[in-house]
């Protein structure tokens, strides 16, 4: 069973970031990776997330990276999802349920992905406590309610994180 479970902040997520950003970029193709970033909860100071250390790497090609990269990563432990249904991104996952803990996950998109704007959710809650304090309440409740359905957990912080997309948005336009 692979629960979601939401623990208190933990200091050493962006020194594990760091390390595992170290090994990818020893390992990946150089001409592949075009930045390697730490974003989600684990990557926002004091926040409170599932123990999972959620990795953003921005390649030139995803049809390069399907013929190099799988291999280049599973020789690091990870597991690529084959079936995933998004045609824009690569996912795989280090540590798999029952037999070891998920420990990080890694996404691959290209630079024109819908995912970097992550970036500047993570940003917008590193900035504002009050709504890192909003959203972790939502992450318990969520994580109460579908302790063993990760889909629907996902699933549930989408419009809240879609709202403070638009936020930011409009801030930009503002300061335009």
């Amino acid at each position: 069973m692979d629960e979601v479970v939401i623990v208190d902040y933990n200091p050493q997520w962006k020194i594990l970031f760091e390390q595992e950003s170290a090994r990818l970029s020893n390992a990946l193709d150089k001409d592949l990776i075009t930045r390697i970033e730490h974003f989600g909860s684990t990557a926002v100071p004091g926040l409170a997330a599932k123990p999972i250390i959620d990795i953003l790497v921005g390649v030139s090609s995803l049809a390069l990276a399907k013929n190099v990269a799988i291999f280049q990563l599973q020789a690091l432990g990870y597991a690529y999802w084959f079936d995933n249904p998004d045609p824009q991104r690569m996912f795989f996952v280090k540590g798999l349920p029952p037999n070891s803990p998920r420990t990080h996950h890694i996404h691959l998109v290209e630079s024109d992905s819908i995912l970097w704007e992550r970036l500047a959710f993570r940003d917008y809650l590193c900035d504002r406590a009050d709504e890192a304090a909003r959203y972790v309440r939502l992450k318990h409740d969520l994580a109460r309610r579908f302790s063993s359905g990760r889909e629907a957990y996902t699933a549930g912080k989408e419009d809240y994180i879609k709202s403070i997309l638009q936020k930011i948005q409009q801030e930009d336009r503002r300061e335009d």
